[in-house]
């Protein structure tokens, strides 16, 4: 069944609408007038709604009218929860009991109607509706080309030269004046108000410096941040970048308490200098955290700090002898280049007529790019509309003299009225997540999927239809990218919310009952009497006895000193979610069979947790997604067995995969995986795994002594699972695998003469080859017609190689890691073979 779209602005009208279009069959023919009467009704209200929450500055609607429109969508989520219990309900007499049920809404509606007059206000709107409607059904296009995304390279960043330097020389003249007598890390604290762009100014230093030193992190630090988690992040990332492990593995710390981290950041640091960014400070505590963790001996390592509150950055300064940098607003010249950039690739390029109203509107955004940055994207595709521009002028409010956070949030709600109702919703539903965040790209799509936000775009799958949802709120720059694809550097993996837009769409979420935010100081529910329908459990946060959940749509917690609820409580979850909450138990997990509507369930570092219930089988068209566990929870046979879902598995390379996840049909990602740590009965089933469409495997014998499966193994068992796996890979490769990244170590080339994919229709995507380097590229490289993504790193490369290269038809991004020692012959002759590629693929050469 089709379902619309749960909407902020139309609550579960759609999807009601749908469901009662589904029961309009010959089997209810008895109350088929009834249905279709009610299904009138509600489409009636869907369109109202839809036109109180168009973004022309003539529909913004009243009080009278939020009043009405927050009572029919919370009308809406009631009759969309009955439906859904009566679909699935097996009674015998559904006539019967479908009338009753009708009745039953109808009283709801009437008595709706009559407190707030909703049938004379749909009456007095239907006229206008169909205007409104005829001038909206021109649809946006996906991206909008002219206004570059937030992802651009850093030398496109306009008005960063000379802050940037100055930042550089104050770091390094710390060094110089204070090594012999601070043995501490120097320290510069860049301090300004929201949407200054201390962020970006701090990640540009951050990336100029961190390839002279030994070592480097950037850690967003939050309000009420855990030290814990803060000092577990820095030394993951501390770690990893030391010993060059990017994407091919992560340490293995074992330690999550505030002490024994201190002495492992303090143990590592010993003989090291590092870069370390600590983004967005409230307090000082975390920096006397750092201070303890840093050695005597770190002098030349760096701290970066950037905060709101000079008498953070002054006490920061005073703990560390640092420097204050106070960033300064960009000069009226850089806010020209960077809206018209943005909006006309130059200034010269601006239409005449706009020349004017331009001036004033950056004169009212005062230098600050965050507010620059959100009017492009609102003018983005206006720019024929000069009576627009002069109302987002008069919009906007007073000038931004002082930073007012009350004008900055006018601007932000101008970018937020532009959406669309979809990207609407998906924006307000990033609320749930605390500030700071870093907030997964899959991750996010896959809740709004099953929240019911993203509809499915003929030619697209409904992941896709997502994605575009993603990059759309990505070009408007209302999310920022946090973290690009490692290898390819062409996609965005993760984001983040600045925070004066997270901010803004908290009170607005609040506000409109969309989500209850739990655990957070000076975060309520507006109304003590309004049904939950998300809730977002984060801090310390307890749900108190007194707030009924009973019907919440997702549940969303994180961290691990947040209280877990009771899932008995949550009758209606479509997504539930738990991430970094060491405190979850199996106990925990009682009840879970009860959540009939669960469409995705996430476990992210919930180690605690043994096993999934069996009970999770009886749920259909539920997507697991396991991630961050040294040792992988049981799946019950059950579940494998019955459960056709997506899942998600990422492991660490040292444990041992069961045999029975094999058997897991609905296995899509599968990650970290050592092949000699598993069973030959495990490597010979692998292939049957047909819907996996993206496989990490480690090939390295060294990490045998691990595993206690494999430890006695004979040479000519090793070879036999070898075969095994190449015969899985193969068909595998037929099954519609479109993603293997593979990391090696020893004797590479050996395990690459072999055939991996003599199937001529395999239609593998994307391959990563990292780790030792290989001699030459595999001769059955040449046969992946359908490669787009390919990243090897080679100890030489020959014509031969540049020939397969070269002869791969759809090649789009080509990264090789090259550790010859005069490579630029080798590389010159590379760039010509891909300027002669009909796709002419984005090369990137790095040279060890």
């Amino acid at each position: 069944m089709e379902e619309g779209l749960v909407s902020a602005a139309t609550g579960a009208l759609q999807p009601a609408l749908a469901k009662l279009a589904a029961v309009l069959s010959d089997e209810y023919k008895g109350v088929r007038g009834e249905v279709e009467h009610l299904t009138r009704e509600l489409a009636d209200m869907d369109a109202f709604l839809l036109a109180k929450s168009s973004s022309s500055s003539d529909l913004i609607p009243s009080e009278l009218d939020k009043a009405c429109m927050h009572e029919i969508r919370e009308l809406s989520y009631d009759i969309d929860d009955d439906l859904d219990d009566f679909i699935m309900a097996s009674v015998c007499d559904k006539s019967a009991k479908l009338a009753g049920l009708l009745d039953e809404m109808k009283a709801m509606l009437g008595r709706t109607k009559a407190r707030h007059q909703i049938t004379k206000a749909v009456d007095d709107l239907k006229e206008q509706v169909v205007h409104v409607a005829e001038r909206h059904t021109h649809k946006r296009s996906k991206v909008d080309h002219r206004a570059p995304t937030v992802v651009d390279d850093a030398s496109k960043l306009v008005g960063l030269d000379g802050p940037k330097q100055e930042l550089i020389q104050l770091l390094a003249g710390s060094v110089e004046s204070t090594q012999q007598q601070q043995p501490h890390p120097n320290l510069v604290a860049v301090v300004g108000s929201g949407g200054t762009g201390k962020t970006t100014l701090a990640n540009q230093v951050y990336q100029k410096l961190k390839g002279q030193l030994d070592c480097h992190a950037f850690c967003s630090v939050r309000r009420n941040a855990d030290k814990v988690q803060v000092l577990h992040s820095i030394y993951n990332q501390l770690y990893s970048s030391y010993n060059n492990l990017g994407r091919r593995s992560s340490p293995r710390p074992g330690v999550r308490d505030l002490p024994g981290l201190i002495t492992m950041i303090s143990n590592y640091l010993q003989h090291r200098r590092c870069i370390i960014v600590l983004d967005d400070i409230w307090d000082v505590e975390i920096l006397k955290v750092i201070e303890c963790a840093f050695p005597t001996a770190s002098s030349g390592s760096k701290i970066i700090i950037t905060t709101r509150i000079h008498a953070v950055a002054q006490s920061c300064c005073s703990t560390f002898s640092g420097h204050v940098y106070n960033i300064r607003p960009l000069s009226m010249v850089h806010s020209r280049q960077l809206f018209y950039t943005r909006l006309f690739n130059s200034e010269e390029k601006c239409p005449s007529y706009l020349k004017e109203i331009s001036g004033q509107i950056l004169d009212k955004c005062a230098g600050l790019p965050l507010a620059i940055i959100a009017m492009s994207s609102v003018l983005a595709d206006k720019a024929s509309e000069k009576e627009i521009w002069d109302q987002v002028k008069d919009l906007i409010g007073r000038a931004l003299r002082n930073s007012s956070v009350e004008d900055m949030v006018n601007i932000i709600s101008l970018s937020y009225l532009d959406l669309p109702p979809h990207l609407k919703t998906c924006l307000l539903y990033l609320s749930i997540f605390p500030e700071g965040h870093i907030i997964e790209k899959e991750n996010l799509i896959r809740r709004w999927i099953g929240e019911g936000f993203i509809q499915k775009k003929s030619g697209y799958t409904v992941y896709e239809s997502g994605e575009m949802c993603f990059n759309d709120l990505i070009n408007r720059s209302l999310i920022q990218a946090a973290k690009m694809d490692e290898t390819f550097g062409d996609e965005v993996k993760s984001c983040r919310v600045h925070d004066t837009v997270h901010n803004f769409i908290v009170s607005k979420a609040v506000e409109e009952n969309f989500v209850t935010i739990v655990g957070v100081l000076g975060v309520i529910n507006p109304d003590p009497k309004a049904k939950i329908r998300r809730v977002s459990l984060q801090n310390d946060g307890e749900i108190p006895p007194s707030l009924d959940v009973s019907s919440a749509r997702s549940l969303h917690v994180f961290g691990r000193n947040v209280k877990i609820p009771s899932l008995s409580e949550f009758r209606l979850l479509r997504v539930l979610d738990f991430e970094d909450c060491s405190q979850l138990e199996d106990d925990h997990l009682e009840g879970i069979a009860n959540l009939v509507h669960l469409k995705y369930l996430r476990f992210k570092h919930a180690k605690a947790v043994t096993k999934i219930p069996e009970q999770v089988a009886m749920l259909h068209h539920l997507e697991i997604d396991v991630k961050g566990y040294s040792k992988l929870m049981e799946i019950p046979m059950a579940i494998q067995e019955r459960l056709v879902c997506y899942v998600t598995l990422h492991v660490d390379g040292y444990e041992t995969v069961p045999d029975e996840i094999a058997a897991m049909q609905g296995l899509r990602v599968l990650e970290g995986l050592n092949i000699y740590t598993q069973s030959t009965e495990f490597l010979k089933r692998l292939g049957q795994l047909k819907k996996l469409r993206k496989l990490g495997i480690i090939w390295n014998m060294y990490d045998m002594s691990n595993c206690d499966v494999n430890e006695d193994k004979e040479e000519e068992e090793v070879e036999e699972d070898e075969e095994e796996f190449l015969s899985s890979i193969c068909e595998l490769g037929k099954a519609g695998l479109e993603s293997l990244h593979i990391s090696v170590k020893e004797a590479a080339d050996a395990y690459f003469k072999l055939s991996w994919f003599p199937d001529p229709q395999c239609g593998l995507r994307e391959l990563i080859i990292m780790g030792d380097s290989l001699s030459e590229v595999p001769t059955w490289v040449a046969s992946l017609v359908n490669l787009e993504k390919l990243c090897i790193t080679m100890r030489v490369i020959n014509e031969r190689d540049m020939e397969i290269l070269r002869g791969l038809p759809s090649l789009l991004h080509l990264r090789i890691y090259a550790d010859e020692d005069d490579v630029s012959e080798s590389r010159a002759a590379m760039e010509k073979a891909m300027e002669e590629h009909p796709n002419r693929p984005t090369l990137v050469w790095y040279e060890y």
